[in-house]
């Protein structure tokens, strides 16, 4: 204890306000009833002696050993059928996960009533300022025991009953799927053991799994901490969310997660992964040292950049966005130590982070773990528990944000014109599907990385909630790898376009149903006339310089065309578009060709009411991180001009703003390796400072800014009344 209470010490007088205490379910409670919660109260009044706020996180993955005991039923089971043996007997290496399956009656009403006796006992204390019920929302299944879960039969009757909601009756539940159920007792998702087969029954099943399971764990967590908080009623409600070990690039999940409690946060390491072994800086293996550096730092800044714009997109607007974990120190795993953060490591990633919309910053840790697990590893203290360059950076950059809390503690990012969208349903069908799924994510995770250094600020859009688009009114709406979509979703899209938007879609939309059947004609019946034209050709392209990375082996000869690059026609006249995975080639109907294989076209774009809908026959999300090229950077920025879209800034820097009456925060990022000194209008306001104290330096209306390669800066201009 006395070790926390110095860590909390030196966390204030770095300028920290917050700091975070985990609880664990099967440590304060290891006989049913008998609940010390003593070590938690005795530090959360010794941080309201330091003026310090508490982020108080449950984990109740980790369960006591009598819960188990007690509610035999509420072991997980695995596909296969077997009840999941595995329960954790410390937090490490997974947070308890899987945990117990809480469709199980007692084993809810157990952990429940767990989480209202500690809030009553800590919700006392006015300094603990929020709630998170969930660490790392997931079960982790597959990694840790080696099947998907869970198939115990509280589940399968929830599965059921969710599917009689979303079907009608059994009628309507054989009609989607093309079955011939006699009776509902026989519904069952699919058993094989890969789980690939792309079958209807595992789409659903996949679908309630990711979505609906954890979503009931979320509700009824939150409910019982709002019924039971003592504050309740006395002021303003202590916010209760949950985060996400991070977002998975392509599904909708979150937003489901989102509306479960207040918000929905995220963890955050951008030097763990910040990679696909896709990526050119994964497959250069002969670049120089200095160059791979620089790949990695824009990777690392660039993940960022995409976990918190998912997490601000799938919040509903104005709920904060909270980095829940932030790497504070090297991440360590097993043998396996990573690099230790420099202090231009948490600046940069801090700043990016705060580009996006982030409102508060969470690291993980202060002190260095000790499990062998993660053995010295996260700490923004050295491996002694002494202070380090990296602490003081991160409070030094605290501070300074803490100062303009008004413009950094709020939601106060201002809106993008451009969303990417995303489809849950999309997801479900690609993920029962081998191969598929990687390139949804891969183009998702590519076409933000490469609207990020082209300079075009971004969000992310769910297709469920596609009408609120029209209120919001976003300019463009990208459609990355759109295998699967069905005709309720396409007739949002038209109607987005009808109204004034433009869609830039990839190749092959539709080409299944939400249920995973084939469309004829390769494409749905809405694509087809929403972009005016009738597919002719769907055809594998080799990778530019024989590259294996996601090509499959050849069957027999011929399933390949050569690498291309296709061609712009019309209003893309003059450039090339690198083609990835496939070429799709069309007959246009009432749609004008801009994009060409040879003779063949294959981008078409059609007029329909207001807006435009871009129909590409490949998919350009992939060179955002592989086979990088200018010239397809140059199409899509120049197609994005003709939807009436430029960059934020006039020159290469990325600026994202913030802002609140009479003073914005503008934030500007450098994507670039090298060094980039341009010229910001200040035109009508009276104070323009640097966030950190560079020298500015201002003549007249103008701004001379420099900014190191992959590096940021934030100006705070004021007027004065």
């Amino acid at each position: 204890m006395s070790e926390l209470k110095r860590d909390m010490e030196l966390l204030k007088r770095q300028g920290f306000n917050l700091v975070k205490l985990q609880e664990n379910w099967a440590f304060d409670e290891p006989v049913e009833g008998r609940i010390d919660l003593s070590k938690y109260e005795e530090l959360i009044e010794y941080a309201a002696h330091l003026d310090l706020g508490v982020y108080l996180g449950l984990t109740c993955e980790q369960a006591p050993a009598w819960l188990w005991r007690k509610h035999p039923g509420c072991r997980m089971v695995g596909r296969n059928g077997l009840p999941v043996a595995y329960e954790a007997q410390m937090t490490l290496p997974a947070d308890g996960k899987p945990g117990p399956c809480y469709d199980d009656p007692g084993a809810m009403a157990d952990h429940l009533t767990f989480i209202r006796k500690l809030v009553e006992v800590l919700g006392r204390f006015e300094n603990v300022v929020v709630w998170n019920t969930w660490q790392e929302i997931a079960y982790w299944s597959e990694h840790l025991t080696g099947q998907h879960v869970c198939y115990c039969e509280h589940t399968l009757e929830a599965f059921r009953r969710w599917l009689a909601g979303k079907y009608g009756d059994l009628d309507g539940l054989n009609r989607a799927w093309n079955t011939r159920y006699g009776d509902w007792n026989s519904v069952q998702p699919d058993r094989a053991a890969s789980g690939r087969e792309c079958l209807p029954q595992d789409i659903d099943w996949r679908f309630f799994m990711d979505n609906e399971h954890p979503a009931a764990t979320l509700r009824a967590r939150a409910e019982t901490i709002r019924q039971a908080d003592p504050l309740s009623g006395r002021g303003p409600q202590r916010p209760v969310f949950a985060h996400l070990g991070g977002p998975v690039i392509g599904s909708g999940r979150h937003w489901t997660y989102a509306r479960c409690q207040d918000f929905l946060g995220s963890s955050c390491y951008p030097a763990w992964s910040p990679h696909h072994p896709w990526d050119d800086a994964a497959s250069k293996q002969q670049a120089s040292r200095s160059q791979q550096r620089l790949e990695s730092l824009a990777a690392e800044m660039s993940l960022v950049a995409l976990t918190y714009d998912q997490i601000r997109s799938c919040n509903p607007p104005g709920r904060p966005v909270w980095a829940a974990e932030f790497q504070g120190g090297p991440v360590s795993t097993g043998f396996h130590k990573g690099r230790t953060p420099d202090p231009g490591d948490i600046r940069r990633w801090m700043l990016t982070a705060i580009a996006s919309g982030v409102t508060a910053i969470s690291f993980w840790v202060t002190r260095a773990e000790i499990a062998a697990a993660e053995m010295h590893g996260f700490s923004l203290l050295d491996s002694e528990g002494d202070e380090s360059a990296r602490l003081a950076e991160a409070g030094r950059i605290g501070r300074a944000l803490n100062q303009h809390a008004d413009l950094f503690s709020a939601p106060t990012l201002q809106r993008s014109e451009i969303a990417i969208l995303v489809n849950e349903a999309n997801y479900q069908v690609c993920a029962s599907m081998n191969a598929a799924v990687e390139h949804l994510g891969y183009s998702t995770r590519g076409w933000h990385r490469l609207l990020w250094e082209l300079g075009f600020p971004v969000d992310f859009q769910e297709v469920k909630e596609l009408e609120e688009v029209y209120a919001q009114e976003y300019k463009v709406l990208i459609l990355p790898f759109p295998l699967s979509l069905s005709e309720e979703v396409m007739q949002k899209l038209a109607r987005f376009v009808e109204t004034g938007g433009c869609l830039v879609s990839e190749a092959a939309p539709g080409r299944l149903s939400e249920h995973a059947y084939a469309n004829r004609g390769e494409m749905s019946l809405g694509a087809r006339q929403l972009f005016g034209v009738k597919q002719t050709g769907f055809q594998m392209v080799r990778e530019p310089d024989s590259g294996e990375r996601w090509s499959p082996p050849e069957r027999t000869w011929g399933e390949y065309l050569e690498a291309a690059a296709l061609e712009g026609k019309g209003i893309m006249a003059g450039h090339r578009l690198r083609a990835n995975a496939y070429i799709e080639t069309f007959q246009p109907s009432d749609s004008q060709v801009f994009l060409a294989y040879g003779d063949a076209a294959t981008g078409c774009v059609r007029n329909f009411g207001k807006g435009k809908a871009w129909l590409l026959g490949t998919y350009v999300g992939h060179n955002g991180n592989a086979y990088r090229d200018p010239e397809s950077w140059a199409f899509i920025h120049r197609l994005l001009a003709e939807c009436g879209v430029r960059p934020s800034h006039p020159g290469r820097l990325l600026l994202r703003k913030r802002t609140s009456p009479g003073k914005e925060a503008w934030i500007f990022t450098n994507p670039t390796g090298a060094e980039l000194v341009e010229t910001i209008d200040a035109s009508g306001w009276n104070s323009v400072s640097d966030l950190l104290g560079e020298v500015v330096e201002r003549n007249g209306n103008s701004v001379r800014l420099a900014i190191k390669g992959l590096d940021i800066r934030v100006l705070i201009l004021e007027r004065q009344p």
